[in-house]
């Protein structure tokens, strides 16, 4: 039986908005590299999409862009997750046809890709291994980064890279913070994430549903660092879809009472999809909630 970890009541990233300093750059890379569609464009915004209905991906151009850098917070990498090994395979083929320079590490529970966009956005793009696989001690799921073998992934290729398939979905966001202790009390005690995974005292791993990891949080390029101006290129914000209106109450007070300033928005900067409020996390980043998880 296959489990979906990326449906209600779970909670996880259903869209990530990336600023970028040249939108049509972004965009032939996004489309034809990557294999995005575009679903809605104006002079400074494109929305991305998969399926051509929902948009998992939105892009917008910030003038006078500053670079990404150490020593700032936002995004370590967006990871894209595919169906099936097949589809790994092919955009694996994709890449070499391409010449395209790409990182990849085995990492027991998944299978996967890395690369950077033209601003030094990371991007992962993965598949996982089945849940049934996984392996489980003291509520800690066993992750690794181990050298990745190609050759049954070539295998399952059947040579047939049409973009992104449809079912692709972000499968997990993993982000750069400040402070790893005050980020972990965040997303664990105000907003019931579980801890699946440490590394030591620099990274750890939160989901929900019992998936190795909806978010990722490190410390390795950011530790007390700052909360990125406006300009600089990189994470705008990223959207969690909540269950239902009880549970989006209850997350809206629990993030009162821990003294966070939660703004509501009538019309947020995503395509397709009506957001209820947002809050900035301890490391200055924006997060979107919703319950619509279209």
């Amino acid at each position: 039986m296959t489990i979906n970890f990326h449906q209600k009541p779970n909670m996880y990233a259903s869209h990530l908005q990336l600023k970028v300093s040249n939108l049509q750059q972004s965009l032939d890379y996004y489309t034809s590299l990557i294999g995005f569609q575009i679903l809605q464009q104006d002079e400074q915004n494109a929305y991305l999409t998969v399926d051509g209905m929902t948009s998992i991906l939105s892009l917008i151009e910030v003038e006078n862009a500053l670079p990404l850098g150490n020593g700032l917070t936002g995004l370590y990498h967006i990871a894209l997750l595919l169906p099936n090994r097949k589809d790994l395979g092919n955009i694996v083929q994709h890449f070499v046809q391409r010449n395209i320079r790409i990182g990849a590490a085995d990492h027991y529970v998944s299978e996967a890709l890395y690369l950077n966009d033209p601003d030094g956005n990371g991007i992962e793009i993965y598949i996982d291994r089945p849940a049934s696989n996984w392996q489980w001690r003291d509520n800690q799921v066993k992750m690794v980064t181990e050298q990745l073998n190609f050759n049954p992934i070539l295998t399952a290729a059947d040579g047939q890279w049409n973009g992104l398939p449809k079912d692709t979905i972000i499968g997990h966001i993993h982000l750069s913070v400040a402070d790893l202790e005050k980020s972990e009390q965040f997303y664990t005690n105000v907003l019931d994430f579980n801890v699946v995974s440490r590394y030591g005292k620099q990274a750890l791993f939160i989901s929900t549903g019992g998936y190795h990891h909806h978010i990722g949080l490190n410390t390795w390029h950011s530790e007390n660092g700052m909360k990125p101006s406006p300009n600089h290129v990189g994470l705008q914000s990223f959207t969690i879809v909540l269950e239902n209106d009880v549970v989006a109450q209850r997350v809206r007070e629990k993030l009162t009472a821990a003294g966070f300033t939660v703004e509501h928005f009538e019309n947020a900067p995503t395509y397709g999809g009506a957001q209820f409020f947002s809050v900035e996390d301890p490391n200055g980043i924006r997060i979107l909630f919703t319950i619509n998880d279209e």
